[in-house]
């Protein structure tokens, strides 16, 4: 790490990726937009942004990135999906479309919570995160049914219901951090980031 900026790139063929560029540049770290398979060897991590799941599980495969992002997240590439993101990278899902990536071990249910005007905030405590608490922001959010042995809920709703969870060098959250002013969820997975490149003992 010495003597090079961290890159995180964000999956930009859809969705809200210029706010977590904008959360990611505010935290030091060069945030290019990745719009093509060979863009992810240039990055030491990838936010996957949210937006319309279906649309991104589309263009993912019209430009080819299912191959590639699942052969670089096995290999260790550390991977965050915020709301539709989440979606995408989980293994199994309660609608029949889109067909996920199937990176975590977890089940997720679309728009759990309702249309657009069931939005909501909620106040999370999130492992990892010290100080108050952190303003969640759901949109048309989705939620974990199920998790496998090798994940772990990081935050959860007031009713039990994860909405945060972490799997290796996963990240998933239900819902928006860069649709905020707080940015240690992005610190959060920086650090990840930063631990996936240091070199073993």
């Amino acid at each position: 790490m010495a003597g090079r900026t961290l890159t995180i790139g964000a999956l930009a063929i859809q969705g809200d990726f210029l706010e977590h560029r904008l959360a990611l540049e505010r935290l030091g770290v060069h945030a290019p937009e990745v719009r093509l398979p060979a863009e992810l060897d240039d990055v030491d991590g990838l936010i996957i942004p949210g937006g319309e799941s279906t649309t991104i599980v589309q263009l993912i495969d019209i430009y080819g990135f299912r191959a590639a992002l699942t052969e670089k997240v096995r290999a260790g590439l550390p991977v965050w999906g915020t709301c539709a993101g989440m979606i995408v990278m989980a293994d199994s899902l309660t609608d029949r479309r889109p067909e996920p990536l199937h990176l975590m071990d977890i089940d997720v249910s679309r728009n759990a919570f309702g249309r657009q005007i069931d939005s909501f905030e909620e106040d999370l405590e999130i492992d990892g995160l010290d100080e108050a608490p952190f303003r969640g922001v759901f949109i048309r959010a989705p939620v974990v049914n199920r998790a496998g042995e090798l994940v772990k809920a990081i935050a959860r709703l007031r009713d039990g219901r994860p909405v945060a969870v972490r799997q290796g060098r996963m990240l998933a959250t239900a819902f928006h951090p860069e649709l905020t002013d707080d940015d240690r969820v992005h610190g959060l997975f920086k650090s990840m980031v930063e631990e996936s490149l240091r070199p073993l003992p």
